[in-house]
């Protein structure tokens, strides 16, 4: 009896053995979704297709590897905000153009949208340091536009995108003037708990009480409440209260741990928003959050002599 049990016992540890491996070896595959189930990884539509103005844009990441990536611009002589897009982890950039096509038609602005590496036409495979690879050439590429405002670069994440937007607004403070971000994560070491909650003994992120033991063989941990503490530029956040991939604490541990450090963090919710539909449940208030936020940081020309003429005034008449 005692035999049995032993063999047992051995029986269980060796797939619980295998099993830890297995999520190791396939990490990747489980964290990035560069494909929807049951459809091609090739983009089902164009920009073109929604009567949009876009260029198909090539970059070479600091690696080499080669990116695909749209710019779209709302008008010909346009000289609002440009949005660095950065998508949420399923599907390609294609998936989100009715958002993005809504969101040039509300906030009269351009949008650069980057395909991922191992993302729609870009090459390669993904992982956390060649994304924050794509993101940086994405960056530096709409940073030698002629044609762009290039002080009203906003950084605009999603999900996957707000972890990949918010190292990049870290690591260049002088080139983003705010940072966006929508139903994002604290960590993908606190979300790989969630989706697997047996690995709550094993992988946690900075808020988590856990053993962590695991944590150093994840190789794209994502760590987000970590990074945003450290990001200078104002932030906007919008979290959908009914999220059903990413708990909505999440977001208000973010702004929390941002807010700590920089006073120009602004918290949104919207009751009925989800993961992915939180910008059309949230109808014009989504729409009017973000403008006021826009007006506020990363103003146009106009707006910023307007205020710097009602600074003048202000000086003048404290002085009189």
């Amino acid at each position: 009896m005692v035999g049995w049990l032993k063999a047992l016992a051995y029986s269980a540890g060796g797939v619980a053995v295998a099993g830890l491996a297995a999520l190791v070896a396939l990490q990747e595959r489980l964290v990035y979704v560069p494909m929807l189930p049951g459809l091609p990884r090739a983009y089902p539509i164009t920009p073109a297709r929604l009567g949009l103005i876009y260029e198909d844009v090539w970059l070479r990441a600091a690696d080499g590897v080669r990116l695909h990536s749209w710019f779209i611009r709302h008008s010909p002589t346009c000289r609002g905000p440009t949005f660095l897009f950065f998508q949420e982890n399923a599907g390609n950039i294609a998936h989100r153009l009715e958002f993005v096509r809504l969101m040039m038609q509300r906030l009269h602005c351009n949008v650069f949208m980057l395909s991922y590496r191992g993302y729609g036409e870009s090459d390669g495979y993904p992982s956390q340091k060649g994304i924050t690879y794509d993101a940086q050439a994405a960056l530096d590429y709409l940073a030698q536009r002629k044609d762009i405002d290039t002080t009203r670069i906003v950084i605009f994440g999603r999900s996957l995108g707000g972890a990949v937007g918010a190292v990049l607004a870290k690591n260049n403070p002088d080139k983003v003037a705010a940072l966006i971000l929508e139903n994002t994560f604290t960590s993908i070491l606190d979300m790989a708990g969630i989706m697997l909650p047996f690995l709550r003994w094993f992988i946690g992120g900075s808020s988590s009480k856990g053993p962590k033991l695991l944590n150093c063989v994840v190789r794209s941990p994502w760590n987000t409440l970590d990074i945003v503490g450290e990001v200078k530029q104002p932030i906007l956040f919008l979290s959908g209260l009914q999220d059903e991939l990413v708990p909505p604490p999440h977001m208000k541990m973010l702004y929390d741990k941002a807010s700590d450090h920089n006073r120009n963090c602004r918290f949104v919710d919207f009751p009925s928003g989800m993961h992915m539909d939180t910008w059309m449940s949230g109808g014009d208030r989504y729409w009017r959050t973000i403008q006021l936020f826009l007006d506020q940081y990363a103003p146009g020309v106009q707006n910023r002599d307007a205020s710097f003429k009602s600074e003048i005034t202000e000086d003048d008449e404290a002085a009189d």
